[in-house]
């Protein structure tokens, strides 16, 4: 009991030092939610419950990709110091790639950021992006969680852009921002549907020098591409937007700064910003759901035998994925409905066919 209320004040402490701006308390709980130790994820969740109540309901949530080269870094500096001028601070949470081997990553954002890295009113977080799907690492929610209850009323996720499925920083963040460099053509095949439809602004970087007429051009086959796709109903009629900027001379970032706000501003009055913030909370309970069920089922020694072992008939060509995952499944309800009580729905079953007749009512009672 002494060392639970120890926790527990110390993860007091932690929350109260988070939320007075202390900036070490901060990396220290961020370090916390990204732990895959078991031992901290209690810990985590904690801290978690205790700072999302404190987090002020003004903050915008910018999730941001783009392939390697394109600028990212460049323009996230130019952007973020731009939201410095405009009396806002703001929290980066840069998701490096990471080694599928070793499990490292390189965190070079800061050394990307310099000016915005030093800022008071900024705050980079280059995190390791680990076997999730889409480059966003498995914590970012928790760590956005923090970062607003620190006070930071700006976020941007900054996602690897390698070409996974960019999902979930969707189901994540407010605004969706798709960052190219200048290209028409073929250069207009290359990138998925699926990714234009979620993006909310499409910024053409680089428009600048010899590539600055070329970066007009990608603009309007861009805006023409988006004219042919359905129109969402969480968009104004002037959006999905297309901008052209130049991160390295500055020009343009206004102008997507000034398009975010208005989309945000639109989707505040209709309500849809709430909506979609409820949406992404379901969204969250279900990836849990499905990541918990998964730790527990490979956890379990006679089940994690099993995964193992259908895990190597799949891998040999001798089971096909879907039916080793029925059997795993199979195997899973034959357990509970084993140590289910006795009487209850899972160990009785489905009613008989016929237990209601067709009118509505309850079969007679043979009694």
């Amino acid at each position: 009991m002494r060392r639970r209320d120890e926790g527990q004040g110390r993860i007091d402490a932690m929350a109260e030092a988070i939320r007075g701006g202390d900036r070490r308390a901060l990396a220290r709980g961020i370090t916390l939610v990204e732990s895959t130790r078991p031992e901290h994820r209690a810990d985590a969740e904690a801290l978690v419950v205790r700072l999302e109540r404190a987090a002020p309901g003004d903050t915008v949530r910018i999730g941001l990709t783009g392939t390697p080269g394109v600028g990212k870094s460049t323009f996230i500096e130019r952007f973020g110091l731009s939201l410095i001028a405009a009396g806002h601070k703001v929290a980066v949470l840069a998701v490096d790639p990471s080694s599928t081997r070793s499990g490292g990553s390189i965190l070079g954002d800061k050394t990307r950021m310099p000016r915005l890295s030093r800022a008071p009113e900024a705050y980079i977080r280059p995190s390791p992006s680990g076997a999730t799907l889409g480059g966003v690492a498995q914590r970012t929610r928790e760590a956005i969680a923090l970062v607003e209850a620190a006070g930071f009323d700006r976020v941007i996720v900054e996602t690897v852009g390698v070409g996974q499925s960019e999902t979930m920083v969707a189901e994540m963040t407010d605004v969706f921002l798709l960052l190219l460099a200048p290209g028409g053509g073929d250069e207009l095949q290359g990138v998925k549907r699926g990714i234009m439809e979620m993006a909310d602004i499409i910024v053409i970087n680089k428009a600048d020098g010899d590539l600055a007429a070329q970066a007009e051009r990608t603009r309007a086959d861009y805006a023409a591409a988006l004219r042919l796709l359905r129109h969402r109903p969480e968009d104004p009629p002037d959006f999905p937007r297309v901008l052209t900027v130049s991160a390295l001379e500055g020009r343009g970032i206004g102008e997507v700064q000034e398009a975010i706000e208005t989309l945000v501003a639109w989707r505040r009055e209709a309500g849809i910003f709430a909506a979609r913030r409820k949406m992404q909370e379901r969204a969250r309970f279900r990836r849990a759901l499905e990541t918990g069920i998964l730790a527990s089922v490979t956890a379990d020694d006679e089940l994690g035998a099993e995964i193992a072992r259908l895990g190597g008939e799949v891998a040999a060509g001798r089971l096909r994925a879907e039916q080793a995952a029925g059997q795993v499944i199979a195997a899973l309800e034959a357990r509970l409905a084993a140590s289910a009580p006795a009487g209850s729905e899972v160990a009785a079953g489905p009613p008989e066919t016929g237990a209601e007749d067709r009118r509505g009512g309850k079969a007679p009672s043979s009694a």
